[in-house]
């Protein structure tokens, strides 16, 4: 490059005929200063309106000043970008007014102002520009590539210019094979710092990809300045490019005699020095990159061209040979893909250093456990490097079978199957005799070359007969297995098999059934693999199945005491028998080796394991696992005659082994195995429900008419495997309906069946469980079906005689009737009707905010009646009507029903004075006062009915907030009203003893915000359909806040003050931690009061947890620094007391971790505590539980290191 001053740009305008698209062209001349910027007219749209200079020379400035921030540069050029998209500003304008910062001496402005219109380039890549203005900016950026001083801002618009599309307009390959020419020439990209040399190997992939013709012409230049470009790079970021960019580059000249043939050498040189790949980067997310990803683009690069054979395969074998790990693994892959890449005629000649290479490496790394095949699913861990290494090498011997097999040439096989090595180690196998089970030592060995046999097996029809004419007569010799056996009359109940069995015979003769039916599978995937029924490994392997199948059958249901083989093998010897069954039942129905008696019998074994050694876990999971997946291949494979076996063989015989009332086999064990019987398939499924359902009905009736204990216990087995597996599977399966609907319909059946169906004693986990269940089954529903269960739950409901007389229907309509003296308590619920009214609250919670319910006024009175009688279901059904009530009266009058106004004004205008007969005041909302609560606790004896009406505004409330209704604030302020009621004074008028009954009612009221905030499993979930308004318990904290830290502060009452803190802390406590440490600065002194009023009680241990779990996230928040250290000294305090806490073990384990996240704090703010905490700590380390203990001794060297801190300091 010459002298800056004399390498500058000047701009001319050219109108042309086309005034409206001016363009314009970048020529070079000496510098001199334009006195006149108008002098070059600017041309565009009449109709568009252009931005005045001054609204945007400040952006240009800004951009290119020192002292501007990085946010402020990048708002810069948005702003101007921006503009240029709306045509408020024209390229052509930008250009001519940022002239001198482009020609500047100066080489840090003209580099800020080459950045500048390359930036803007960037985020216009979507606007069309006319082919004149991209032909002058490339020659622009062209140029700028040999000034290295702005050479950053040169790459970026020329990136920007060479993925431009062709519908908005792009470069033309004459302009770009200058530009690459320029590149070429001037820019030595090793000399860059990384993001330049990125940006050029983005440049360079650019050029290729999309003007490889022009490219071409470049000849050796482009392929010499392309090595020289990646030669020696480091940075992983530009590895990745520089690995894809050769792999474009040899695929732009595939000639022989071409110019990559020419410079193979020189390329795989480059390529050759980061094999293999060594990435010690810990973390990958700091790059956006992984050695996996860096491992891949090279090894497609090796295999780019088949000129790097000469080189890639030497290098490939002698790394086969590393001590290191990796090395191997990835020499494995790399030969694996280029084996396939290079082809058969050039590979040909290493194929015997391949296979001995291959050989070696699988028999070294066999090391698997032949033991004990998987009986348990468990979490996968990371594959064991010498495992993968394995597998590379039996996918690189597969490809080598596939690959290498060239006319005239000796095939890979034979070098296989007439290798010494595999010959010794298939003797050895044979000469096993009474050692059943091969030494720790040759179990590799074993494995290697079973998994070899097998793997050629696999490959085609041919490997397959080479290995079957070899090796399988011989096993079959092994095993006592001869074609002429006979099968007479095999009989499930007696086996004998007193022959020493070889577990290397069997261990092998597994693994080929296993390739065989591997084989046929690929057929179904690759039709030109074609098995003909006369091929010879099918016709050998079709003469020795059936006497084979009985034989392993025989091993897996010989008694333990009659096979001859060590105790501690024997599940190793049954568990490849078993494999070796399943194998042999799954073959494709038209290549299946075994008779249809020998399948059925096939699976009598398998069942009469399940059905008469249950004891043996390992033998029964193993049959039980070979049932499920023989049943998950027929469903796969539609084989309907293999389905009706199964059905007849396995589904009908493990059904009718579970109803059998055998007492030496547990149930739940029963019920997994019907279970995972029945998820093998559709019908299976269907068949199991049909039999779970018969058998819960009629354990209900043994559980709650009979008084059966022992039939309670397996009904709630029956009923959460219902629930929580077979009603899922169908949901999944997207056959909901068809079980659930015909479930909850039998359910209503059972209770209107007066005769069968007469409870004689309540359960309450009985009925609580099928109440969820009935939950579960109605919310998974369609609204057309849940429609017909409350109908006819309904119509159950109003047939019972008890619950709809004429005495009853007067009681629910005296809630709402003046002067009604009737009371709840007059009416004293049955277990029948108990259940009734139970399981049709269950369905009234569980349906969609839609389904129509009838005769809804009766049934909201009913609700309300049984609410105020304490029956929680009725009033969890309530508070769900009410959550879920339509808005809008167009909503409901389908089902002429109340609009939901009406609803509300029903529950609001519940008279009280009818039920609260000494009261004088008659409605809830006419309660307006703390002395009218006092008044009403002093005259009322009815103790249970107030708190039963509390509790039932408590879930009304809560469905009212959840939806966000605003008449949730008339329930709230009255249970503040009943927390600031004068305690003092109803229990100095209380002199019979019962002070502390009304006590408990304050409780109740406090306890009434842990309802209102916490999620509920049992009702108002999404589960359930609520209707959740986002964010409602933020907008109840915010709302409530103040008003309970005022009354706190107000309040003289001791009594009063604990109600109020134990509300406080159910509020804070179930609110999301976010909205609670946005409030930290006041909420955090009245939490730490709240914890020491609670400490007195027991009952308040869970509250305490909840609260020291909330001092946790603020202490680990950053946003609740500064409120923690405003009160770091009452903190410690309160943390230090609550480690001596007797009441439960994790308060004070949470207690100690809290002071450990403190110990983290400013040294000169928690020094002065540090001996107080080393006292309590001290302590704790002779606390009675091992977990407290060890806390302690973290939290004792926490805060004693900070003494050591302080001399550092």
């Amino acid at each position: 490059m010459g002298h800056v001053s004399s390498d500058i740009i000047a701009v001319r305008w050219y109108g042309g005929n086309t005034p409206l698209k001016p363009s314009f062209c970048f020529c070079y001349a000496p510098f001199h200063r334009r006195e006149n910027p108008h002098r070059f007219p600017t041309r565009s749209s009449p109709s568009t309106p252009m931005a005045n200079p001054s609204s945007w020379i400040s952006h240009v400035e800004a951009f290119v000043d020192d002292s501007a921030l990085p946010n402020q540069k990048l708002a810069s050029v948005d702003a101007i970008a921006a503009l240029v998209k709306k045509d408020l500003l024209t390229l052509e304008t930008l250009v001519r007014e940022m002239e001198l910062y482009l020609t500047t001496p100066d080489h840090i402005i003209r580099s800020r102002g080459t950045i500048l219109l390359a930036e803007v380039l960037t985020r216009i890549m979507g606007k069309s520009l006319n082919a004149s203005t991209i032909g002058s900016l490339v020659e622009f950026f062209t140029s700028r590539l040999a000034d290295w001083q702005a050479l950053c801002g040169a790459l970026i618009g020329c990136l920007a210019l060479l993925r431009r599309k062709d519908i908005v307009g792009m470069v033309k390959g004459g302009d770009a094979k200058r530009l690459a020419k320029s590149f070429l020439k001037n820019v030595q990209v090793q000399s860059l710092a990384v993001d330049d040399r990125k940006r050029c190997f983005e440049v360079l992939q650019c050029l290729l990809d999309t003007f490889p013709e022009n490219m071409v012409t470049l000849g050796d230049d482009l392929v010499y300045g392309i090595c020289d470009a990646i030669d020696e790079e480091k940075d992983p970021r530009c590895l990745l490019l520089t690995f894809h960019l050769v792999e474009t580059l040899v695929q732009l000249f595939p000639d022989p005699h071409g110019f990559v043939a020419d410079f193979a050498n020189d390329l795989f040189e480059i390529l050759g020095r980061y094999f293999p790949v060594y990435f010690t980067h810990q973390r990958s997310d700091d790059l956006g990159i992984t050695r996996d990803e860096l491992s891949g683009a090279l090894m497609r690069a090796f295999c780019s061209t088949p000129y790097f054979e000469p080189l890639a395969v030497p290098l490939l074998l002698e790394k086969l040979s590393s001590s290191l790990p990796l090395a191997k693994l990835d020499s494995l892959r790399y030969l694996n893909d280029c084996i396939s890449c290079y082809g058969a005629v050039r590979m040909m000649k290493y194929a015997e250093t391949v296979w001995s290479a291959l050989k070696d490496t699988i028999f070294s790394f066999s090391t698997r456990d032949l033991s004990l095949p998987s009986t348990v699913e468990s979490v996968r861990e990371m594959e064991p490097l010498g495992a993968q290494i394995a597998k590379a090498a039996l996918n690189c011997l597969r490809t080598a079978l596939s690959e290498l097999n060239y006319p005239n040439a000796k095939p890979f096989l034979s070098l296989i199957v007439e290798d010494e090595d595999i010959e010794k180690a298939f003797n050895f196998v044979s000469g096993e005799g009474c050692y059943p089970v091969p030494s720790k030592e040759s179990q590799s060995q074993l494995y290697a070359l079973g998994s070899i046999l097998s793997t050629s097996s696999k490959v085609s029809s041919d490997c397959c007969d080479r290995i079957f004419q070899k090796f399988f007569t011989p096993l079959m010799d092994m095993l006592g297995v001869s074609p002429s056996s006979t099968v007479d009359a095999f009989n499930a109940k007696s086996y004998s098999f007193l022959k020493a069995v070889s577990f290397g015979a069997i261990y092998i003769c597994v693994e080929l059934l296993s390739a065989c039916r591997d084989l046929t599978l690929s057929t179904e995937v690759l039709p030109q693999q074609v098995i003909l029924l006369h091929d010879e490994w099918f016709c050998l392997f079709k003469r020795f199945a059936t006497p084979l199948t009985y034989s392993l059958g025989s091993m897996v249901a010989t008694p333990d005491s009659s096979i001859l083989v060590n105790e501690d093998h024997r599940h190793e010897v049954v568990g490849y028998a078993v494999k070796g069954l399943q194998v042999l039942t799954t073959f494709p129905e038209c290549y299946s080796p075994i008779s249809q008696d020998a399948y059925k019998d096939t699976l009598a074994i398998l069942v009469n394991i399940i059905t008469d050694i249950p004891g043996d876990s390992y033998v029964w999971r193993l049959s039980l696992n070979a049932l499920i997946q023989i049943g998950l291949f027929i469903d796969k494979f539609n084989d309907s005659q293999k389905a009706i076996c199964y059905r007849e063989f396995v589904v009908q015989r493990i059904l009718l082994w579970v109803s059998l009332d055998d007492s030496s086999v547990r149930f739940a064990q029963k019920l997994e195995s019907v279970y995972e019987i029945g998820m093998t398939g559709r019908e299976y499924m269907l068949a199991v429900t049909q039999w779970l359902e018969q058998a819960i009905f009629a354990k209900i009736l043994e559980a709650c008419v009979n008084c059966n204990f022992s039939s309670a216990e397996i009904l709630l087995s029956m009923l959460k495997c219902y629930s929580h597996q077979v009603l899922p599977w169908f949901h999944k399966a997207n056959s909901f309906d068809e079980v659930a609907m015909p479930f909850a319909i039998n359910v209503w059946k059972l209770m209107g069946d007066n005769n069968a169906f007469n409870v004689n004693f309540k359960d309450q986990v009985v009925l609580d469980t099928i109440m969820m269940t009935m939950k579960l089954v109605v919310s998974g529903c369609t609204e057309e079906n849940q429609v017909l269960i409350v109908q006819k739950g309904y119509t159950i409901l109003l047939s019972t005689r008890s619950l709809f007389s004429e005495e009853k229907l007067a009681a629910y309509t005296a809630l709402n009737s003046e002067g009604s003296e009737s009371a709840p308590d007059s009416v004293c619920l049955a277990c029948k009707d108990e259940w009734l009214i139970s399981l049709f609250s269950s369905v009234l919670i569980a349906l969609r905010p839609r389904t129509p319910i009838p005769d809804v006024k009766l049934i909201l009175k009913l609700l309300m009646f049984f609410s105020l009688k304490g029956h929680v279901p009725a009033t969890q059904a309530l508070a769900s009507m009410i959550n879920k009530w339509p808005e809008s009266r167009n909503e409901t009058e389908e089902s002429n029903v109340c609009s939901f106004e009406e609803a509300i004004e029903l529950i609001f205008e519940m008279d009280l004075s009818s039920l609260i007969y000494s009261c004088p005041f008659r409605k809830l909302r006419d309660l307006t006062s703390n002395e009218e609560i006092n008044l009403l606790f002093l005259k009322n004896d009815d103790k249970p009915f107030l708190i039963h009406a509390l509790e039932g505004l408590t879930w009304i409330g809560k469905g009212l907030l959840m939806r966000g209704h605003e008449k949730v604030k008339e329930i709230v302020m009255l249970f503040m009203k009943c927390l600031l009621s004068n305690q003092d004074e109803i229990i100095k008028a209380r002199q019979d003893g019962s002070a502390d009954q009304y006590s408990f009612l304050a409780r109740s009221a406090a306890d009434a915000f842990h309802i209102l905030l916490c999620d509920s499993d049992e009702c108002l979930n999404k589960r359930f359909h609520a209707t959740i308004k986002p964010l409602y318990k933020q907008r109840f904290f915010s709302s409530i806040i103040m008003v309970l830290l005022s009354s706190i502060k107000e309040s003289d009452s001791k009594r009063t003050r604990a109600v109020l803190f134990r509300a406080f802390g159910h509020v804070i406590s179930n609110t999301p931690l976010a909205a609670v440490v946005m409030h930290a600065n006041k909420v955090l002194p009245p939490l730490l009061d709240a914890l020491s009023v609670l400490t007195s009680d027991a009952m308040d241990k869970d509250l305490i947890y909840s609260l020291l779990m909330l001092l946790s996230g603020i202490l680990m928040d950053d946003s609740g620094k500064e409120a923690v250290m405003n009160n770091i000294h009452l903190i410690i305090g309160h943390l230090t007391r609550l480690i001596s806490y007797p009441h439960m073990m994790i308060v004070r384990e949470t207690a100690i971790q809290c002071l450990v996240a403190m110990s983290g704090l400013p040294h000169a703010r928690i020094y002065p505590m540090r001996p107080q905490v080393l006292r309590a700590v001290s302590n704790a380390l002779d606390d009675r539980k091992r977990t407290v203990r060890l806390e302690a001794v973290k939290c004792h060297q926490a805060w004693s290191s900070i003494a050591s801190r302080s001399l550092h300091f």
